[in-house]
This record gives C-alpha cells, structure tokens and sequence, in this order.
C-alpha cells in the first residue's frame, strides 16, 4: 500500500531536485525524508532516485510514480473534500502545453490545488495548437498556450527561446539529409519549423515526433537527430546550431500566453489567473536555469 505521507514527500523531492530543499519544502529532516524515501522504494519494489553530487533526479520507475502520486494526491483531497460536505463545488478546467506542466505544477498550480480545497482544478496537457481548438470548442474555461505571435486574444505571460541544438561532438547535423526531432503536428515550434523551411535548405527527415523534451533532449545527445530546443534545457551534451551557417528554418521568438474563455470566467478562475500571474517571475526564472 502506497502511504499518501510518503508520497507526499516523493512528490517534495522530485520537484526539488534535492533533499535538503525538499526537507525544509514540508518541514521535515532530512533524515526522516531519506528514510520515507527508503520505505517508498521498498513498497514498491524498485529504486525511484538517482542520486549524485549535484543532487536527485528519477529513474524510469520515478517517473511512472511520479505521475501516479499526483493523482493519488488530488484524489485525496478531493475525498476529503467530499466528506467535509462541501457545498457549491466549482470545478476549473486547465489546459498547460506538455512541456511545461511540471513547471507550472511547481511554481503555482499546487498552492491552488491545495489552498482553494472546494475547488477541483481538473489539468489537461496537450500540445498548444490543440489547447487552442480544444479551448475555442469550450473544452476549457483557461489555458496557458504557446505561439509565435503576440497574442492578440490573450494576456502575455513571458517569452521563451528554441534553438536548433546538435550534440556536442556529433554528425548528424552535417548530413545531407537532416534527420530532426520535433514536437507533434498542432506544436506551433513545429508548425514553424516547416513554414520558414524553404526549398534552398537542407531536406528534413523527422526521425521522431513526441510532446516530450526529455525524448527531444536524449535524441540529440545521442546524435540521433537534431531538434529545437528550449533555451533553458540545452546542456554542456548539446551544442547550439547557427540557422543561417547550417542552412536551417529560422525560430522565431515564442510568446506564452493565457487564454480565456469568456462564457465561463468566474470568481475562481480569476483567482487562478491572478496567482498564475503573480508567478510568471518565477516560471521565467526557471526557464533560464
């Protein structure tokens, strides 16, 4: 059985990166986190962390935890909201790109889950060409998008830059034929990829589509292909690649952005939106790390 106290920390570690940090986060010891830790993965069966000098990251079986206790997390406050016999329930529907839930997570969307507890915050993740659609057909009542264009319909949150990015010592940024790795179709990076891609350039080969940059990330370290990549997740692995010298499609800037829909604003989602905001410094200050 999965103990919500442990996950709870699992969860504190994760988006920590480092136990001291995670500790002090719940106000815990160390030692006693390490320990919950050390239960968790003997429940399980599996190690969940890795750990090194620069701190902790999951392992594969980490990840697939990870998704599952967050679940578990928000299942249990939702029960516990239902026994306390709250009245007037509202729920918020959210649509954040792939990409970046895990930042969002961090930075603000947990202090609302677990602030605003007669609120269900219900997350859906998709690339920002179906957030769109899927917002205009009233799927949302908000979502965090990303486009390549100011929004003319939505408030600007901060700008993020790609690069094209090759392994540090690698080739297959010097093939004929480039073999790439992008976003899915509806990804407006990708959309742009192929829409400045004009017939004096280089052919593209697309090896391999995924809304992961963790897949993104590890096919072009392992000089499988070359993709763009957000500015804040390039590495000492990875080398950024002049579009002009290199004869790519040039990125432009993207702008991310929360949309709205009119029909279904309430005093809640205002709420939302408001601490959303007040934390665009630290989601800019996080893309940069």
């Amino acid at each position: 059985m999965l103990k919500i106290e442990l996950l709870e920390s699992f969860i504190a570690v994760a988006e920590c990166g480092n136990l001291s940090k995670a500790a002090d986060k719940i106000c815990r010891t160390q030692s006693t986190l390490s320990l919950q830790i050390k239960k968790l993965e003997e429940s399980v069966g599996q190690p969940l962390l890795l750990r090194d000098n620069k701190g902790v990251t999951l392992t594969e079986s980490g990840e697939t935890l990870l998704n599952y206790a967050y679940k578990m997390m928000q299942l249990n406050s939702q029960a516990l909201d239902d026994l306390k016999d709250c009245q007037n329930r509202e729920i918020i529907r959210l649509g954040v790109p792939t990409d970046y839930i895990k930042r969002y997570l961090n930075s603000c969307l947990l202090e609302f889950i677990r602030e605003f507890t007669c609120i269900e915050l219900v997350i859906d993740t998709d690339v920002s060409g179906n957030l769109y659609k899927r917002l205009q057909q009233g799927e949302f009542d908000l979502i965090v998008a990303t486009h390549w264009q100011p929004p003319a319909h939505g408030e600007l949150l901060f700008e993020r830059k790609f690069h094209w990015v090759a392994a540090k010592i690698g080739n297959a940024h010097k093939r004929d034929t480039i073999p790439m790795a992008l976003y899915p179709e509806n990804c407006p990076i990708r959309a742009q990829v192929f829409a400045n891609h004009q017939l004096t350039m280089r052919p593209i080969n697309v090896l391999l589509s995924t809304p992961s940059p963790q897949a993104l990330c590890m096919a072009v370290e392992n000089d499988l292909a070359i993709a763009p990549i957000a500015e804040f997740r390039i590495n000492d692995n990875m080398q950024i690649l002049d579009p002009i010298e290199h004869h790519l499609p040039v990125l432009p800037v993207f702008n991310e952005a929360l949309y709205l829909n009119p029909d279904t604003q309430t005093d809640a989602t205002l709420q939302l939106i408001t601490l959303i905001k007040a934390n665009v410094e630290h989601l800019a200050e996080a893309s940069n790390n």
